[in-house]
């Protein structure tokens, strides 16, 4: 074994510094040129006996070709998945940059409003439930949730004021708002 490290630690020294420019001028990254050469470096130790001594720098740069190589097409296949990854979102995620006016007003708004009309807008509003399925999830009856549904709406409407549009449109679509968590209503507050 120490003849193994000896031989290891004399082709380092021999050739860190040209196996490192090699590398920094075929990356874009000063830490990608790193890990090229320290992987490199781990391949020799590991096939320390397959280094030709009268040709180990040549053979040293061979491994740090394919290692390039393979550094390039793992940075492709990361763009791609990353582009793909975009796209797909784009798709199924709106771009909400357009509404964050309205949702600071509609989150501040909100905020305003008793912890009970604003649990019921919630889930309306954020959630897209109906009154039926509202009723299910607060143990209330359709009967209760449809009155106090269109009165949280009133007040929110007041609130927002003329700027919010006419009676029955609703200020968000379905869905949760990051960062904005419903705040539960405790069994004395119905």
């Amino acid at each position: 074994m120490e003849a193994h490290e000896e031989t290891f630690r004399r082709l380092y020294a021999a050739h860190f510094d040209a196996v490192l420019g090699y590398s920094l001028r075929r990356t874009d990254r000063p830490e990608d040129a790193a890990d090229v050469v320290a992987e490199t470096f781990v391949v020799a130790w590991r096939r320390i006996g397959h280094v030709p001594s009268d040709a180990a720098l040549p053979w040293l740069y061979g491994v740090a070709r394919r290692l390039l190589a393979n550094q390039r097409r793992g940075e492709l296949r990361r763009r791609r998945l990353g582009e793909r990854l975009r796209t797909d979102l784009a798709v199924v995620v709106p771009d909400l940059s357009d509404d964050v006016v309205q949702r600071a007003e509609v989150n501040t708004a909100m905020a305003r409003l008793s912890a009970r009309d604003e649990e019921i807008l919630q889930l309306h509003l954020w959630e897209g439930l109906e009154p039926r399925e509202i009723s299910d999830v607060l143990g209330l009856s359709p009967a209760i949730v449809r009155p106090r549904l269109s009165r949280a709406r009133s007040r929110l409407r007041a609130m927002l004021g003329a700027d919010f549009g006419p009676p029955g449109n609703d200020p968000e679509p379905a869905g949760h708002i990051p960062g904005k968590q419903p705040i539960p209503v405790r069994e004395e507050e119905r």
